[in-house]
């Protein structure tokens, strides 16, 4: 008898689950699938049911991120379910939180995983910018002035600029903070990114 599409659903899930810990903690090349599934709490014979190989489970994992159950760091932040720029200035607060950087397995693939998606497959490469294009258009819907340029109604164009470079700063910030060996120097990176962040989006009263 067949299982329901309900709990294959769901082992993939749990699947994907373990691969992006596991990477985001390891890296791609050093993590294997038997590994990736004792993490989920199966056997590497139920691996193929559901991903052809390691590169397409791996494009997966990284999508999974925005579309799984967020990490700790990401949902208290959203708890009290914010709209609008006061959306976009809680996942900009966690994002270059304390917590973030110390959760490694349920960190964003965008900081984890950088290295490995720049020598692996367009899929990888392609789950990537799809990420990093989401957070961006949350920022980019959500800028407020822009005192740089003297404008307080931006257009399109400049909003998605902005956006992009806030994004940088995120990804950049915390890239740094996780290889820097002194955990003052990294709250200093941490809370240079926030704060010259929040006044690149034009949030300084959000």
């Amino acid at each position: 008898m067949p299982y329901p599409a309900e709990h294959k659903r769901e082992t993939r899930s749990r699947i994907l689950a373990s691969a992006r810990k596991l990477f985001n903690r390891n890296g791609m090349a050093e993590v294997t699938i038997d590994q990736i599934m004792a993490g989920a709490g199966l056997t590497r014979g139920g691996f193929y049911s559901h991903f052809s190989d390691k590169e397409e489970l791996y494009a997966e994992a990284i999508t999974h991120f925005v579309r799984g159950e967020p990490p700790g760091w990401q949902s208290a932040a959203l708890a009290a379910r914010p709209e609008g720029q006061r959306l976009a200035r809680a996942i900009l607060d966690a994002y270059l939180s304390a917590a973030h950087l110390a959760d490694v397995e349920g960190s964003c693939p965008m900081i984890a995983l950088a290295t490995d998606v720049a020598r692996s497959s367009g899929a990888a490469k392609t789950a990537y910018r799809q990420v990093m294009g989401m957070m961006a258009g949350v920022f980019a819907e959500n800028m407020g002035p822009d005192a740089l340029a003297g404008n307080d109604a931006p257009d399109d164009a400049a909003n998605r600029q902005r956006a992009l470079a806030l994004v940088a700063l995120c990804v950049g910030g915390m890239v740094l903070a996780r290889a820097i060996d002194d955990d003052a120097v990294a709250g200093d990176l941490r809370m240079a990114a926030h704060r010259y962040g929040v006044a690149l989006a034009g949030w300084r009263d959000v």
